[in-house]
């Protein structure tokens, strides 16, 4: 079941049906003195609807602006950037069951959302066909400027505003990110590691600079760009593919590299950060 195929890894020829659904549509469900709940369909680009959200003034994805991918596929892998996760704006997800043979409606605390991960992700992969997902977002939105140069730069712009947060993530973005027509890549390659907070500790002993963020739960998250870039990985490359030169977390493809290629390169630098830090690094990147 294929999104917009954008953080998909195919290691080989797929010998197999794909079902890609192209379901369009961003309709107003109902709302009240707070909210607006509006229902998107499983086609649709993310980032319309997104920028939808931004033109009415509605807050809640603001900081999701430009993943790239479907609405169907942003459940599933539960995206997030910039202190922002689509699971915490989701009331609803829709679809039909492939096993079952029937439809199917998820409230929000039925899909086990977590850091890049759902139940879609686990045990409804491949067998629940999402066909489209209700958000609620808010009418007077508390602004999410924690995250990275995301205050920084929306600062500059003058007034704090949604429009601004957009503009903004969508520059801090295109400054780390290079242009997938140009040079081939899935944007981030690996989940940042979260780990126990007395193993960050140690590891900042060591290196002052190290981003920590807090978890919750005696636990924070590391930046896994950090890592790989501390681990000698930034702007190497190997044959035709490599890790980029502004963002160690985005591996690239120069031309003509195999998703084995790829792959194997993740392999490596998998390794080196385990033996330098002890962190295990998650691929981000579905490998089919």
């Amino acid at each position: 079941i294929l999104g917009g195929g954008s953080n998909i890894l195919f290691l080989n020829d797929f010998n197999g049906i794909i079902l890609y659904p192209k379901i369009p549509g961003i309709n107003i469900c109902k709302e009240d003195r707070q909210y607006i709940w509006i229902e998107a369909g499983a086609g649709e680009v993310w980032d319309d609807l997104v920028k939808f959200c931004v033109d009415a003034g509605l807050g809640g994805l603001e900081n999701l602006s430009d993943i790239p991918g479907s609405v169907g596929a942003a459940p599933v892998q539960n995206i997030g950037a910039y202190g922002q996760e689509a699971g915490n704006a989701i009331e609803l997800v829709k679809g039909y069951d492939l096993v079952k043979k029937e439809t199917a409606e998820f409230k929000n605390s039925d899909c086990e959302f977590e850091y890049r991960n759902s139940l879609f992700k686990r045990e409804l992969k491949n067998r629940f066909v999402i066909t489209s997902v209700v958000f609620r977002l808010d009418k007077f939105p508390e602004y999410n400027l924690s995250y990275g140069k995301v205050e920084e730069t929306v600062k500059a712009m003058g007034e704090v505003n949604l429009q601004n947060i957009r503009k903004a993530v969508k520059n801090i973005r295109s400054s780390k990110l290079p242009n997938v027509n140009i040079l081939g890549n899935a944007g981030s390659f690996f989940k940042n590691p979260v780990v126990k907070k007395e193993v960050a500790e140690k590891i900042q002993s060591v290196y002052s600079d190290i981003p920590v963020y807090q978890a919750g739960g005696g636990q924070v998250k590391i930046a896994a760009g950090w890592l790989i870039d501390k681990s000698g990985w930034r702007g190497r490359r190997s044959g035709n593919v490599g890790v980029y030169s502004q963002q160690a977390l985005v591996l690239v493809n120069y031309g003509g590299a195999t998703g084995e290629e790829i792959y194997n390169l993740s392999e490596e630098i998998t390794r080196s950060v385990f033996e330098k830090f002890g962190i295990s690094l998650e691929r981000e990147v579905n490998c089919i």
